[in-house]
């Protein structure tokens, strides 16, 4: 869908020109997966996939919401607080207006169509897309004089407490703050963050969904981190360290013995070699070296595999048809795992004919088809 198609379903909807079209990206994580809780840095990038945003005022004192991707709508009054109504689509901005509203006041109504191209339930965070794409809009209307970093902790902020979901700031942070061609490099405790020149030359960054939906909350993501907290404190039995990742591979070898149980080792082994890989991946990076990083996104998804076992066979799949694909430098499921996506760097000149050959090997081992998407790394969220 187009702006002009989005913008003549907004006049069809509310019998008014659209006054502003706003846009916010999703997010891909190119390397460091499963770090972010464990003091290492995440290499996250906007995409240009996405959700947009049609608004204009009205004089009701109304705020209207209604999506493109969803049937439900809603009409709420201006007001200090808000309330989580079940689990539909409009809690997540409803969310953000709950918390703007503490301390920031809106001076009229609001008419808003949202529609997105990214899937739903795909680890690609639509649910951040749609957070930041609300703060920054309401941001721009009222003239609250929010930074993008402060809409970014406010959607992270309603999707914790208003939505009830315990994530990490990295998707909020990418989408708010991202920057074309560029991947962020974030330290998620600090927010400390710089950016990355990431050039992909004659390649593209291939988004391959494997249509099995993902949930944390219905995944071994609680497990992971109770893991990786129990070979921190065998660690710090020797080791002066806050993080599994205040150390480098070579030293965790020296130590690993500490470890009890052989599966907690392997988790420290991932978390600790991916932190060392996305400092290898910033200088192939630095030096325009992009098969390199190719090479330490497959070792990425090998880690992931293997020591941290958050993959499964539908990203398995997807993988494996990237090594023996000519084409192919580099890929790796991304996000929590268990379903969702992955990433691959793949020719340009050849995407179409990745994406042919992917789609039947995927659905003979599977059982059903894969969503095969190219995308640029875009900015973060922005008005139209």
């Amino acid at each position: 869908m187009n702006i002009n198609n989005l913008k003549e379903d907004f006049f069809k909807r509310f019998g008014k020109q659209a006054a502003y079209v706003f846009f916010c990206p999703g997010r891909v994580n190119i390397i460091g997966e499963h770090i972010d809780y464990n003091g290492g840095k995440v290499m996250p990038c906007a995409i240009s996939l996405g959700t947009y945003l049609c608004v204009a005022e009205n004089d009701d004192n109304l705020f209207h919401f209604e999506c493109i991707n969803f049937p439900e709508t809603a009409t709420f009054p201006i007001a200090d607080a808000y309330t989580k109504t079940g689990k539909e689509w409009y809690n997540y901005p409803l969310g953000v207006i709950h918390y703007l509203a503490q301390t920031k006041k809106a001076s009229h109504g609001l008419d808003m169509l949202f529609y997105g191209d990214l899937p739903i339930g795909a680890g690609l965070s639509s649910s951040a897309s749609i957070e930041v794409l609300t703060g920054f809009a309401f941001n721009h209307l009222f003239q609250y004089g929010l930074t993008n970093k402060e809409i970014a902790l406010l959607g992270k902020k309603a999707e914790n407490e208003f939505i009830g979901v315990s994530s990490g700031i990295m998707d909020q942070f990418a989408v708010a703050m991202g920057k074309k061609e560029h991947a962020v490099l974030l330290n998620c405790d600090s927010l400390d963050y710089t950016y990355i020149p990431f050039k992909t030359d004659e390649y593209t960054l291939a988004i391959i969904n494997s249509n099995k939906q993902r949930t944390l909350a219905d995944s071994k993501y609680n497990e992971r981190f109770t893991e990786c907290r129990t070979a921190l404190k065998e660690l710090q039995l020797e080791l002066p360290i806050n993080h599994l990742c205040d150390i480098d591979t070579a030293e965790f070898l020296k130590h690993q013995h500490l470890i009890e149980k052989e599966n907690v080792r392997k988790r420290a082994m991932h978390v600790i070699t991916e932190n060392d890989r996305v400092k290898e991946a910033c200088n192939a990076m630095d030096e325009d070296n992009i098969k390199q990083l190719g090479k330490l996104i497959y070792q990425s998804h090998d880690s992931l595999r293997d020591d941290y076992e958050v993959s499964g066979k539908e990203l398995d799949c997807i993988v494996e048809f990237c090594h023996d694909f000519k084409g192919c430098i580099g890929a790796r499921m991304t996000g929590a795992g268990f379903g969702g996506c992955a990433i691959a760097l793949v020719k340009k000149e050849r995407f179409t004919e990745f994406s042919n050959q992917l789609i039947p090997f995927y659905t003979e081992r599977i059982g059903y088809a894969p969503e095969v998407m190219a995308s640029e790394i875009g900015d973060g969220v922005r008005k139209i």
